[in-house]
């Protein structure tokens, strides 16, 4: 069984740019009244899309639902052949989000096929994650980015930076695809993401942040890639 994890409400807002402002975003950050610093070093984020057969997930989103949910595994680094994942549950209610996490153990994305794979999750899963995974049993695309991240001392705000995203079709074949990428242009996409009680704080982080909140769903966005939209 996996160790089970909520991670408490918070407000995520994303803004999409052309990667061509990376600099002056890094400029802002560093600039920043917050006295941003680096939390981890860059690192590559994997994730593989679980959906229903007719994209429910990718419906709620397109429709602006403002209870909405998606599952995805996640895990770090260049491999294929992770030692660990987590299986993570995003919750969306109006502007505020939340996550369940589902610790899992090595995953072969190789040699294993998608059946298998499913079913090495599945058999961690305590029994709210299996209904999850139930429900939405097909692995519909995996996408990865390089991320950077950056917090205030203490800790109350994070600013995340995404580029050269990839994004690889899953829903035709049993193995898993890493190799053939769908056609996706490559934007960078910011994050700021701080708790309810630090509303405050984060508004005045986002002074003079030199691009537009925009509506952003890395998901959403990927989809339309591999549909052809």
């Amino acid at each position: 069984m996996s160790d089970f994890e909520t991670r408490p409400l918070r407000h995520e807002l994303k803004f999409a740019a052309a990667v061509e402002r990376y600099a002056d975003l890094e400029s802002w950050i560093r600039q920043n009244a917050g006295g941003f610093v680096r939390a981890y070093p860059p690192r590559r984020v994997n994730n593989v899309y679980f959906d229903t057969p007719d994209l429910a997930a990718y419906q709620e989103n397109l429709s602006g639902t403002s209870r909405r949910t998606k599952l995805r595994l996640r895990w770090y680094g260049e491999t294929q052949r992770p030692n660990s994942a987590v299986l993570e549950l995003k919750h969306r209610r109006n502007q505020l989000g939340w996550k369940s996490l589902f610790r899992i153990g090595a995953i072969d994305f190789e040699r294993a096929s998608w059946s298998e794979l499913r079913r090495a999750i599945r058999d961690q899963l305590p029994a709210a994650g299996r209904l999850w995974l139930d429900a939405h049993s097909e692995p519909i695309l995996v996408n990865q980015y390089d991320r950077q991240y950056y917090e205030r001392p203490e800790r109350d705000v994070r600013i995340t930076l995404d580029r050269h995203q990839a994004v690889f079709d899953q829903r035709c074949g049993s193995r898993p695809n890493l190799r053939r990428r769908a056609n996706l242009p490559d934007v960078l996409v910011v994050e700021i993401k701080f708790a309810p009680a630090d509303r405050r704080i984060g508004q005045q982080v986002l002074q003079g942040i030199p691009i537009r909140v925009s509506r952003n769903s890395k998901y959403a966005i990927a989809v339309q890639s591999i549909l052809g939209g």
